[in-house]
């Protein structure tokens, strides 16, 4: 069945932008039920790097699309201040500590953290504490270094979160998890349902590790929900593993009322993802539900060239090193213009050009001309009510029929169904293309009116006309900066070279 709509059919959804204003494409799809988005969970053992803000950027801005498609959010941050790895930062932590004291400590010895960032820790455990810890017994010092940093680097990555604009709800500690007794908890419920036996698994698949041997362990059945392998429980010193941690702590999620969670883990843990689908869903008895998704790399590069250092870090180039060379609205536009699991290469140099190339400055030159033409409106018609509800009401839309016209018109009603889709597919991604067609849509107008004055915005002589496509042009204003606030990035009122 083929169905032709009428131009004016097109033209209503013009006034329905007008009308609703940025909360146009806002949808009842969600019907409030609450969703979990966990993103970045950086361990606390340095500061963010580029990569992770790929996923915080990702993970806020599907959140805020989850929320405009009528779900109900919590923004979390899980924090893993409860494995080995930070006992490593606390011992780095007391030998930068002693550094601050006035001791020469030498090379930093391998399986420490080596990054310059410790001596900030290590001066500032030194001012409070003075010289407390030095010939302490480990038993003492260890957890006051640890605690001490795990604090003091978490305050870090907050403001560096709050740099980029991203905000959490929830703070949730692994370690406050284990001391509540969540991980015996969940044990027990899985164990309740059959779920867990002492077995000896077969070595691995390939080279054998030099270290393997087989022996009986305590075996969650993760095959039995679609996992390769079932997954030990315990460690050989009786220890909890690290997925029995995450699977007490996907348990209180759903205990707290998130039946649909959505985990954004580095690339790196993509063989995490079966086995912690599989227990969520065991665990919940198939109440709730686990989209992982992962974020690849982020290559760093100015004019081609590749970035990797950092002064502060050593190794790697932090996050607040790339928003203070390009800006945070540069860095969430950009980190959202490929899919989440591909590749993204981050050119200094070519993400600030001015040209069509560079889809954050496309987006926002779209806006900011659309703001241009408004400001000179307003000029040329003194006393004019140009408020989005004004030309709603006002506007003769009907005369609107150029072929450019009705492209953007068609577009911008495309909007809605776009949240939705976005929003189902957890898709942030699918914003910023949509954004790029439609700033392409406005241009393409903008050049014909160049060439043919009877296609400008503003006709003297004429203001019904005149009206109609500045109705038109809010239109397309309101809905770049419904899109942009979807991804976290302010819409701009000009461009200055």
């Amino acid at each position: 069945m083929n169905l032709r709509l009428t131009a004016d059919v097109w033209r209503d959804r013009i006034r329905d932008v007008l009308t609703a204003g940025t909360a146009y494409g806002e949808s009842t799809l969600g019907g409030k039920r609450p969703v979990n988005v966990e993103y970045v969970s950086a361990n606390p053992t340095g500061p963010l790097h580029a990569a992770h803000g790929r996923g915080a950027v990702f993970g806020d801005a599907l959140a805020a699309l989850l929320e405009k498609a009528g779900y109900a959010v919590a923004r979390e941050y899980y924090i893993n201040d409860a494995g080995a790895q930070v006992d490593v930062l606390g011992r780095s932590t007391f030998l930068r500590y002693r550094e601050a004291l006035g001791e020469d400590i030498g090379e930093i010895p391998a399986g420490l953290y080596p990054g310059e960032y410790l001596k900030e820790v290590g001066q500032a455990l030194a001012e409070r504490d003075g010289n407390k810890w030095v010939g302490a017994d480990e038993a003492d010092w260890l957890p006051a270094c640890r605690d001490f940093a795990i604090a003091t680097i978490m305050e870090w990555i907050k403001e560096d979160l709050g740099v980029l604009g991203v905000r959490m709800d929830v703070y949730s500690s692994e370690r406050a998890l284990v001391k509540a007794g969540a991980v015996d908890t969940a044990l027990k419920a899985l164990e309740d349902r059959g779920l867990i036996y002492v077995g000896v698994l077969e070595p691995p698949k390939g080279k054998k590790p030099d270290d393997w041997e087989p022996r009986p362990q305590t075996l969650f059945k993760s095959t039995d929900f679609g996992d390769d392998v079932d997954r030990p429980l315990k460690k050989s010193d009786g220890s909890f593993t690290y997925f029995s941690n995450d699977i007490a702590y996907h348990y209180d999620k759903h205990r707290r009322g998130f039946d649909l969670q959505i985990d954004v883990w580095g690339a790196d843990h993509g063989g995490y993802v079966k086995r912690m689908q599989a227990a969520t869903t065991a665990i919940t008895e198939g109440k709730a539900s686990l989209d992982v998704k992962l974020c690849q790399l982020v290559h760093l590069m100015k004019n081609g060239e590749p970035v990797k250092m950092s002064k502060r870090a050593g190794t790697f180039v932090t996050l607040r090193d790339v928003i203070e060379e390009v800006g945070r609205d540069v860095v969430r536009f950009i980190m959202l213009t490929r899919r989440n699991d591909q590749t993204l290469d981050f050119d200094f140099a070519k993400v600030v050009e001015q040209s069509k190339d560079n889809p954050v400055f496309y987006v926002q030159y779209a806006h900011a001309r659309c703001r241009s033409v408004l400001r000179h409106a307003a000029t040329a018609l003194p006393g004019a009510d140009l408020s989005l509800a004004a030309l709603a009401a006002r506007a003769n839309l009907a005369r609107l029929d150029s072929e450019e016209e009705m492209a953007l018109a068609k577009r911008m009603a495309t909007w809605p169904r776009l949240v939705e889709s976005a929003a189902e597919a957890h898709e942030p991604h699918r914003v910023a293309f949509y954004l790029y067609d439609l700033a392409s849509d406005f241009h393409a107008l903008w050049n014909k009116g160049r060439d043919d004055t009877s296609l400008r915005f503003l006709i003297e002589g004429d203001e019904e006309v005149t009206v109609a496509r500045l109705a038109l042009v809010s239109a397309v204003a309101t809905v770049i900066a419904s899109g942009l606030a979807v991804m976290g990035v302010e819409p701009v009122e000009e461009l200055r070279s």
